[in-house]
């Protein structure tokens, strides 16, 4: 017998101590068997070859290398016979060798065996190596035997690459087992490391990630890369390059892997390297074989490189470096069997409604007919459009010829185009699509007319062209009512597409209410695919109920729209709408502070440059801001550089909020006439807003009379926005003092405060009473308290300097400011009400805002002589 058989092999130069393997190899007398089972070159023997050595100097090993003969049935004995050596070179003395019974051991010998070992006074190892045989093993049964009757003193290894025919289970549920497995031996990244370090390999840590990942741990993988980046200069660039065709790789797998696999095994594995993922159907599918299942079973208990894809999965994957080689040979040997492979698990795919994995091997077969068809039948245009080629179909079809002889395939270019932002391509692609339609005598799908008719809708959107987006989409909407509800619901991004477009043409129409209406169902369209166009839409609803003075709704809106963003890590350029909506809100609210935030936020110039939207949106709010501070001829600079030829305009409503914002500063400045200028260029009956203006202008002429009479029919219109209505009861109440009439300008004072409850503007209200208070009177403080819902001082009646709150405090800040007025530190607040401190914070702040106080000790003084809390000097 050979020696080298019984010897333990020699640590190799480049040994990684495993020390988190090494503890689970047998060291306790209740575990005496441990099995390493992994594919070739998983660092098996070496693994329980370095703890061998580790052993400490008298604990007796004996270590046999088995051959794939040993396990026939008439070399029964000889496999003794190398235990019986292996077990003298440990120092064991045993009786004399079997052989009297052919092909199988001497019973008598196996019973002299078990008991001279069971007599031992200390353990003895037993490493059997390769113990993995390809048929069945006699030997295996005997050995079972030995190891029930020598007790605690025989401690057995099996090393091999699939589980040897020893009972394991017995062992494993009595817990006399210790498994090391493939994924135990798979290096760790400090592993991995390591072993390029002794190499002299250096490796940033993305570039160590990356070939673990390629590698899957494997350790004959890692040494190989290692030998072929050794001495390299720029190793990561190099790493980059290597796959599992390179030489070194490619020779290991075939020669320990591929080749000792049958043929028809061998062509099994090349066909099935096509897939990435596969289940045995689909197996079953490609390469014709009806007994995948098995095959794929066998494969996996033999660590043939093929596994689950995951943990107790039925769909399995060829380990990253052994399919890149079957899939290299494949294309080498027979490439036009490969397009036809690919061609198959496309249309079994396709059938199974597995979009984005059939495009895929359609595109490998480079059927791109066959890959539109796919994307069109399976109704993910309006995906296409919304991830466009960042997304993993538009990545797939980035390479679609743009002359492809394919209705479909024209269909699939224009949404490309579209989601590139290049209109007039997308445009040739639609005229081209109904060209190949006419050709093929009107021969489409439901899927193709509702396709085309989505994409015609979102052209006329990016063309700007409304009035075509209005015309279009309640044919396109008929379309969907008409498709199947399974398709609508998986596809809900169609739907969602459409009503978005027709919502913005009629916010560019005019028609708020219909816009909002539309642009409100795209906010609770589901998450995913729609996310961004469901943040998009709820940005502009946002900005529409800010313009209709509804602050609340749209500090909402847009407080929503940016914490969606974050969730699905957007960019802030996805959210500047959003924060120019926060400014206005805070410039309605007095809160200079806050706007100037947001809008630093909104016009940060590494975003890129806004929308005209947003820009009309930022200079009407920094006009604003800007009035609120004083500077009132700044206001005016800002709005006369807003840009009005902006392509594509803003919407209509905008675009007059700029104009009456700027109209209105002029009245301010002194120059009505221009103010007048500016509202005759718009037709009659001027709107709500409009009308207004010109009702100041004429008052600021010196003609109130006129301006009261305009005023009229806009006062008495019904459903007025809050915001307008208070403009126009502001308007009044000025023109009333102009007349001298104190009870009309009370009354409209009245009107206005009521109208500024739902806007919150009621700033605007305090503003204009502090200048008429001369003319209404005193006792209209009371009447302004009492509407703002604010009780007067027990015993106190107010006077004409009194403090006015114009914002209601919520019933969240009455608590905090009741533990302001008890002098309890923000942290005691925070923990008595259940929140945070940087909510009782916010609350705190908003309530000085509220209170105009700059100090808590101030708001508690302030909320005392309003009534809001007791006073602690007057109980009662």
């Amino acid at each position: 017998m050979l020696p080298s058989r019984f010897a333990v092999p020699e640590q190799p130069l480049f040994l990684v101590p495993r020390p988190r393997l090494l503890d689970a190899l047998p060291d306790r007398d209740d575990r005496p068997v441990t099995l390493v089972v992994g594919p070739a070159g998983s660092g098996k023997t070496q693994l329980v070859a370095s703890w061998v050595h580790g052993l400490a100097p008298g604990v007796a090993v004996a270590w046999i290398t088995l051959d794939d003969d040993d396990d026939d049935d008439d070399r029964s004995s000889d496999f003794w016979a190398q235990v019986v050596t292996a077990l003298r070179r440990a120092g064991m003395a045993l009786p004399a060798d079997p052989g009297s019974v052919p092909g199988a051991a001497d019973r008598r010998f196996l019973i002299r065996l078990a008991a001279a070992l069971a007599l031992r006074p200390e353990p003895l190892v037993l490493v059997l190596d390769g113990a993995s045989p390809a048929g069945e093993a006699p030997w295996a049964a005997e050995l079972e035997f030995v190891l029930r009757h020598a007790g605690p003193m025989l401690r057995l290894v099996l090393i091999g690459r699939w589980d040897p025919p020893v009972p394991l289970h017995r062992h494993r549920l009595a817990g006399r087992l210790a498994e090391i497995r493939t994924g135990d031996l798979a290096f760790t990244a400090a592993e991995a490391g390591e072993l390029l370090a002794l190499h002299g390999v250096e490796l940033s840590r993305t570039g160590l990630a990356a070939l673990l990942e390629h590698t899957e741990g494997w350790a004959a993988g890692l040494r190989l890369f290692a030998l072929a980046l050794q001495g390299q200069p720029d190793a990561d660039r190099l790493l980059a390059t290597m796959t599992g065709q390179d030489t070194g790789v490619a020779g290991y797998l075939t020669d320990e892997v591929l080749r000792v696999q049958p043929p028809d095994v061998q062509n099994f594995l090349l066909e099935t390297s096509v897939l990435d993922t596969f289940t045995p159907e689909l197996a079953e599918a490609v390469t014709g074989r009806a007994d995948a299942r098995r095959l794929l079973e066998h494969l996996q208990r033999r660590n043939a490189f093929v596994q689950p894809a995951t943990e107790h999965s039925t769909t399995y994957r060829f380990h990253r470096l052994f399919a890149e080689l079957l899939r290299a040979r494949l294309r080498y040997e027979n490439p036009l069997r490969a397009s036809a492979l690919h061609s198959h698990a496309a249309r079994w795919l396709a059938a199974r409604g597995r979009t984005v994995e059939a495009v895929g091997h359609a595109v490998q077969a480079r059927d791109w007919a066959a890959a539109a068809t796919i994307v069109v039948d399976h109704y993910a245009v309006g995906r296409l459009v919304i991830e466009g080629r960042h997304g993993r179909l538009g990545a797939l079809l980035a390479h679609l010829p743009e002359d492809c002889d394919s209705a479909e395939a024209a269909i699939v270019s224009a949404a490309l185009a579209l989601a590139d932002a290049a209109v007039d391509r997308c445009a040739l692609q639609l005229a081209r699509a109904q060209d190949l339609v006419i050709r093929r005598d009107w021969e489409y799908s439901q899927a193709l007319a509702l396709a085309d008719s989505i994409l015609n809708v979102l052209l006329a959107a990016a063309r700007a062209d409304h009035q075509q987006v209005l015309q279009l989409t309640p044919a396109t909407e008929q379309a969907l009512a008409r498709t199947p509800a399974e398709v609508t619901a998986a596809h809900q991004e169609l739907r969602a597409l459409t009503v978005a477009a027709r919502g913005l043409a009629h916010s560019q129409a005019g028609d708020l209410d219909a816009a909002a209406s539309c642009l409100a169902e795209v906010t609770v369209a589901p998450a995913g695919g729609c996310a961004r166009l469901a943040i998009s839409s709820r940005q502009h609803l946002a900005l529409i109920e800010a313009h209709r003075g509804r602050l609340r709704q749209a500090e909402k809106l847009a407080t929503d729209a940016t914490g969606e963003a974050d969730r699905y890590g957007l960019t802030p350029a996805h959210t500047r709408l959003a924060r120019v909506v926060l400014a206005w809100v805070a410039v309605e609210r007095d809160d200079a502070e806050a706007a100037a935030h947001h809008l630093r936020a909104a016009e940060s110039e590494h975003l890129g440059p806004p929308d005209p939207v947003a820009a009309a949106a930022v200079a009407l709010v920094q006009s604003r801001r800007l009035r609120l501070r004083g500077d009132s001829p700044g206001a005016l600079r800002v709005l006369e550089r807003a840009g009005t030829g902006a392509q594509p305009a803003p919407p209509e409503w905008l675009v007059r909020d700029l104009c009456v914002s700027r109209a209105r500063l002029l009245i301010g400045a002194g120059r009505p006439a221009e103010a007048l200028a500016a509202v005759a260029g718009y037709a009659r009956p001027y709107p709500p807003d409009v009308a207004v203006l010109h009702a100041e202008a004429l008052a600021a002429e010196g003609d109130p009379e006129r301006a009261a009479e305009l005023l009229t029919p806009v006062l008495d219109t019904a459903g007025l926005d809050p915001a307008i209505g208070v403009d126009a009861w502001l308007a009044r109440a000025r023109i009333a003092g102009q007349l001298g009439e104190a009870g009309q300008a009370r009354t409209a004072l009245q009107h206005a405060l009521r109208a500024a409850s739902a806007p919150g503007r009621r700033r605007d209200v305090a503003q204009v009473w502090a200048r008429l208070s001369g003319l209404v009177g005193a006792d209209f403080a009371e009447q302004t308290r009492a509407l703002t819902g604010a009780a007067t001082g027990a015993g106190r009646a107010p006077g004409a300097g009194d403090l006015v709150i114009v914002e209601a405090l919520s019933p969240r800040e009455m608590e905090v400011l009741q533990g302001m007025a008890a002098m309890l530190p923000t942290e005691e607040i925070a923990a008595t009400l259940y929140v945070s401190v940087n909510t009782v914070k916010t609350h705190v702040r908003s309530i000085l805002r509220k209170l105009s106080a700059a100090r808590r000790n101030e708001a508690v003084r302030r909320a005392r002589s309003l009534g809001l809390i007791p006073d602690v000097t007057h109980p009662g």
